[in-house]
């Protein structure tokens, strides 16, 4: 699979509208970036199940270089809890590791199709309704916090995302404010991205059928491109987002989500 011009400016255009949204909305490209990336290796001779499984691995090793440059924006205000990135951080870390290197290399690609399409379906929905946590309660224990790491590590691992979709949302839920949970979720990208990363590269090591450029599950050329753009331009959709009414872009973003969640769910259904 060469890098020929067209497939630069179609990973280009990706790296460029994935960065764009995290910046924008606070949220991981993985979303985006997954369905796209499947189809692009899709058309150029990939196997439908590999597809999948390379374009979830791609996507997560984006974020090892789009989370280091939200975390020090976020750092910078002071708006990350290192005492939550602490505890929830091991629990990360374990269950990223059994997704991508466990679950991840046992399913077939298909079904992580499925999984992938029901979990942005779901997340389109929370986003959608713009649901509000009840302010009463707190984050849990050291062995709680454990525990909801390793299955915010876990999923992520399995839909190529960021984890900010289930780390948010389970840190409003515990009374943390919202600029606090956006930027600790952030900061938790890093060690998810990691982990995971480092289990797709093991567990593709045995993989057949892997275009020129892989390494492992990860598809070097398509990751270079999409985070070179990325990087540059997500401080372009943090800035935008002072700027522009993000409540209703948010609902606008959630109906594309529903559009990408049913092309993963016909990839998965017809493989």
């Amino acid at each position: 699979m060469s890098l020929e011009p067209l497939l630069i400016l179609e990973l280009a255009a990706l790296g460029i509208g994935a960065g764009f949204l995290a910046g924008l909305l606070g949220i991981g490209g993985g979303m985006v970036m997954v369905p796209f990336i499947t189809m692009i290796i899709s058309t150029r001779g990939a196997a439908p199940d590999l597809a999948v499984k390379m374009a979830i691995a791609t996507s997560m090793a984006t974020i090892l270089f789009t989370s280091i440059s939200s975390v020090r924006a976020h750092h910078k205000r002071g708006a990350v809890r290192w005492d939550i990135v602490k505890r929830l951080a091991p629990g990360v870390v374990i269950g990223s590791l059994v997704g991508s290197l466990g679950i991840f290399a046992l399913l077939k690609g298909s079904w992580l199709a499925i999984f992938f399409a029901l979990f942005v379906g779901f997340s389109a929905t929370q986003m959608f309704l713009d649901k509000k946590p009840a302010p009463s309660r707190q984050m849990p224990g050291t062995a709680g916090q454990l525990g909801a790491g390793g299955v915010i590590g876990l999923i992520s691992g399995l839909v190529g995302a960021g984890g900010g979709f289930i780390s948010v949302p389970f840190m409003t839920w515990c009374n943390v404010a919202m600029h606090n949970a956006v930027a600790t979720s952030a900061a938790l990208g890093f060690p998810i991205a990691l982990a995971n990363v480092a289990g797709y590269v093991l567990a593709g090591q045995s993989a057949t059928g892997l275009p020129a450029g892989s390494f492992g599950y990860i598809w070097l050329p398509a990751l270079v491109v999409i985070a070179v753009c990325s990087v540059t331009t997500a401080p372009l959709g943090a800035k935008a987002a002072h700027a522009l009414p993000v409540k209703k872009l948010k609902r606008v973003f959630a109906s594309v989500l529903y559009v990408l969640a049913a092309y993963m769910l016909w990839k998965g259904l017809s493989a």
